[in-house]
């Protein structure tokens, strides 16, 4: 299987140094044209995600709220586990707490300026979920679940989906906040406020699953 795994390796590589350059038809660039246009930010996939596709992007946070609560219900009649796997070698420690340094960066950079860039609110919600699971396999379970409780997690979750629904049904029933200037942080109209709820929603929601597999599996 190695060598399989190398020889796609290198057609892929070979592949790219011959063909660098996609070409874009002008048929397809029209089409996302119009999108950018009317939804105000560079980023067409947040314009479709938020705008087109807003009906189905509600169900999709309503879906991955189900799969929390759903973890919640799983493990609720197990009881805890009495040994908590985690790294306990320095350098492992180190790498993970400047692996979620980073992965927390990265997070409010993607929901910040998902709608200039690729990026958005799923991707900083993943994003900040993995700086959460890479501190928590390095950190003490019980310092971990008291500060999901002392900065209100769960609450801010739950505040999070509802504003964000809220906020999706006014832009179903057309009222709009000024797109502003186009490539601007400031701009979109509703488009940035709801990444960033996305983001909240996903980092807290992945949070509570990773709380709930380290107490009851004790592990990730």
């Amino acid at each position: 299987m190695k060598w399989i795994y190398l020889a796609a390796g290198i057609a892929l590589y070979l592949k790219m140094l011959v063909f660098p350059n996609i070409f874009i038809a002008t048929e397809e660039l029209a089409i996302v044209a119009p999108i950018v246009e009317e939804s105000g930010v560079p980023n067409a996939v947040s314009g479709i995600i938020f705008r087109n596709r807003l009906y189905d992007t509600i169900f999709e946070v309503v879906v991955f709220t189900i799969a929390i609560m759903g973890v919640r219900f799983l493990l609720a009649d197990e009881q805890p586990s009495a040994t908590v796997h985690q790294f306990t070698d320095h350098p492992s420690i180190v790498l993970a707490r400047l692996g979620a340094t980073i992965a927390a960066l990265i997070s409010i950079e993607l929901a910040i300026r998902g709608h200039l860039s690729p990026g958005g609110g799923f991707a900083a919600g993943v994003a900040g979920g993995t700086a959460i699971g890479l501190v928590a396999i390095t950190a003490a379970a019980d310092w971990m679940e008291s500060l999901y409780h002392r900065w209100h997690a769960a609450t801010l979750e739950k505040v999070a989906v509802l504003i964000f629904i809220v906020v999706a049904v006014l832009m179903l029933v057309g009222i709009q906040l000024p797109l502003g200037e186009y490539g601007s942080l400031v701009s979109g109209g509703w488009i940035p406020i709801l990444n960033v709820l996305v983001a909240i929603k996903v980092a807290l929601g992945s949070w509570a699953a990773i709380l709930l597999f380290i107490r009851h599996r004790g592990l990730l």
